[in-house]
Order: structure tokens, then sequence, then C-alpha cells
């Protein structure tokens, strides 16, 4: 989904001159009279992000259009800064602490 700024061609953190500049630049290069739904597209971009009040309202509350497979996806994803092991690693690691257990267990049994 395009952005508000994508279709202004202007950065997130552009200030409202350069959105309004960018805006009334798009609106005299798509009239209303050459390509209606092109004009709507940017009037409703700038609508969106004018001002900073606008601003803030549009990162709060835009929900970008997704599908109900990534919702569900996101709701039942563990979210974590670990990375799940792959199933190679998480062998290894198996195999590793049962050598050791075996060799702790020699350590022991010698020292006594």
């Amino acid at each position: 989904m395009t952005t508000p700024y994508q279709i202004l061609g202007v950065s997130e953190p552009a200030n409202d001159t350069e959105i309004k500049q960018a805006y009334l630049n798009l609106v005299k290069e798509n009239p209303p009279d050459r390509d209606q739904e092109r004009f709507q597209q940017i009037q409703h971009a700038y609508e969106t992000i004018k001002d900073s009040d606008s601003r803030i309202n549009f990162e709060l509350f835009h929900f970008p259009e997704t599908g109900f497979n990534a919702l569900l996806d996101h709701a039942f994803k563990q979210e974590s800064e670990i990375q799940p092991m792959h199933p190679d690693d998480f062998f290894r690691l198996l195999n590793a602490v049962s050598i050791d257990k075996a060799v702790m267990g020699d350590i022991k049994n010698k020292s006594s």
C-alpha cells in the first residue's frame, strides 16, 4: 500500500511547508480535469499529512490493509528478540549437552 508520503514524494520527517509545496506541484502536474482519480489521491494524501496534528493522527490510527492470514500470523506470533533455533542447531546442542553430562559423570567418578 502506498503511503501519503510516497504519493506526495516527501520523506516522513518533512515539515508543513515541504508537504504543501509537494502537494501544489503535484496538483499543477495533475489537475482534476486531466485525471480526476489521481487528483483525488493527491488531495487525500495531502489532507492526511498536511500538518503536525494530521501526521500524528495518521501515525497513531493508520492500519495498513492486510490479508486475514497475515493478521493470524501476527496475532499468534510470539514477539521476542530471541529468534527460534534452527532444528539442526537444536540437535547439535542436545548432543553437546549429552556429551557434557557424560564427561562430567566421568570426571566425578575419577575424582572419587
